[in-house]
């Protein structure tokens, strides 16, 4: 059997699959049996990603990316297998959110220090001694717990070149 010598296994790929999987799996928990404990989510996505629906004066706001809360108050939360839709307030102004998988930028849990962070063509041009700082929040209802840096996975030395 002869294979094409130009074959490779595509790791960054495959790894941005499974995590997206991962967030895919953590919020139809949370959908069906709401936060466990202490936990909440920082998720900060494309706004200008094609299938992003957010309203307008958000998008305004926010033109590149936005990091979302869910905490204390969110309704709706219905996760498929191209991203998630869900209720939140925006100064007690409620607005639905469609966000596709695709588009998040990273998801954190302080409350259990974990993060992931998907890289970008962007982040990619960045420094890679430096660290990105996250963006203003959308809904900071409270500062996350300050046990340490949250543990963020980078899949920057899995790209292939």
């Amino acid at each position: 059997m002869t294979r094409p010598a130009n074959r490779s296994i595509d790791y960054g790929n495959l790894m941005h699959r499974a995590m997206r999987g991962l967030i895919q799996e953590v919020l139809s928990r949370v959908a069906a049996e709401g936060l466990p404990g202490k936990h909440h989510f920082f998720i900060t996505f494309d706004t200008m990603h094609p299938d992003v629906e957010i309203a307008d004066w958000l998008s305004d706001r926010y033109p590149g990316e936005m990091t979302i809360v869910i905490q204390h108050w969110f309704d709706g939360l219905s996760v498929t297998s191209e991203g998630f839709s869900i209720t939140l307030n925006f100064g007690d102004s409620p607005e639905p959110l469609y966000i596709p998988f695709d588009a998040i930028r990273t998801f954190v849990d302080p409350s259990v220090e974990f993060g992931l962070r998907f890289e970008t063509q962007d982040d990619e041009e960045e420094d890679e001694d430096e660290e990105a700082p996250m963006q203003e929040m959308a809904e900071p209802e409270e500062e996350p717990a300050k046990k340490g840096a949250a543990q963020v996975v980078s899949l920057d030395s899995f790209r292939k070149s």
